[in-house]
């Protein structure tokens, strides 16, 4: 990259991105709330990268014994909110900022188990969204900035990438597979909902040189963004989990701060490059939703 502070905005968003399920719903909306409380899931695990742990999102849950700033998980990302709504007995969010799919199977930081060692028997609800970090978000996204500068109306991003970007996702199907495949097998009984990643660029146009993404490259990242979500929505199904689509489109890192689910590289509410408060809120009613809870009235 040819410009100092381009390169360091690129640089901090690389850092932060880490760049992230069942069947059976808990009660209809006319149900009381006696029958809403002995319906409620029992123990729900909250599983993934830091579109689920919610980096700088409004107040953050730190581990101070990790190294630097751990998952940077925070109190006030979508599955806080859910347990909150549904009322679980036991709530474990294992989520960390900076998981790949190892992470799920190796400790990700010396005093921070893997992810999947919170599942039990008993766990009867799960969330998961994971595999963002590697496909690499961050790093396509510092790359596309750095082409961006030669080029801010043309495609240059693409022409570097190729289908390398599409191939990438295809690589991932069995290691997500997989990991559909252990969760159930370590909590058969649960409901699994795989969680999507909210839009991140809109479908055309953008908004160079805020977020440093050239207008004909905006297209193609969101083209491959969404096969990633339709991969992981494909593999997740194949090994009985519910997929949520959480890519409602209108509020991509062009939007204003009033509208905007994920913030740019300058962010107001979040990390870079990632969900904010309003990403939070709407990616649990849209996981609320698929488990037939009400959806809260914005207060």
């Amino acid at each position: 990259m040819t410009s100092a502070p381009l390169r360091g905005l690129a640089l901090r968003a690389a850092s932060l991105l880490a760049v992230a399920l069942g069947a059976s719903a808990v009660l209809p909306a006319t149900a009381s709330a006696d029958e809403a409380s002995a319906a409620a899931y029992d123990h729900y695990v909250s599983i993934g990268d830091s579109f689920v742990a919610g980096p700088l999102v409004t107040s953050e849950r730190v581990t101070t014994s990790v190294p630097l700033f751990g998952c940077m998980r925070s109190s006030s990302n979508y599955p806080a909110m859910l347990a909150e709504r549904l009322g679980v007995t036991e709530f474990t969010d294992a989520s960390c900022s900076g998981a790949v799919i190892e992470d799920l199977y190796e400790p990700q930081f010396s005093d921070v188990l893997p992810q999947l060692d919170a599942l039990t028997p008993e766990t009867d609800l799960v969330t998961v969204g994971i595999s963002g970090n590697d496909f690499g978000f961050s790093s396509v996204f510092v790359e596309c900035a750095k082409q961006s500068l030669s080029n801010p109306l043309g495609n240059p991003c693409e022409r570097h990438y190729g289908d390398e970007l599409s191939q990438r996702v295809e690589n991932l199907r069995g290691e997500v597979a997989t990991v559909y495949a252990d969760i159930a097998q370590r909590s058969p009984n649960a409901t699994v909902l795989s969680v999507g990643y909210l839009q991140i660029l809109p479908e055309s146009g953008g908004c160079w040189p805020s977020t440093p993404v050239a207008r004909g490259d905006v297209p193609f990242l969101d083209r491959v963004q969404t096969e990633l979500n339709t991969m992981i929505a494909q593999e997740a199904a194949a090994q009985g989990a519910v997929f949520v689509d959480v890519m409602e489109r209108g509020h991509d890192v062009c939007k204003g701060s009033g509208t905007r689910w994920v913030e740019g590289l300058i962010p107001e509410n979040g990390a870079p490059i990632h969900p904010n408060r309003l990403g939070m809120e709407a990616t649990a009613d849209f996981v609320a939703q698929e488990l037939g809870v009400p959806v809260q009235d914005a207060a």
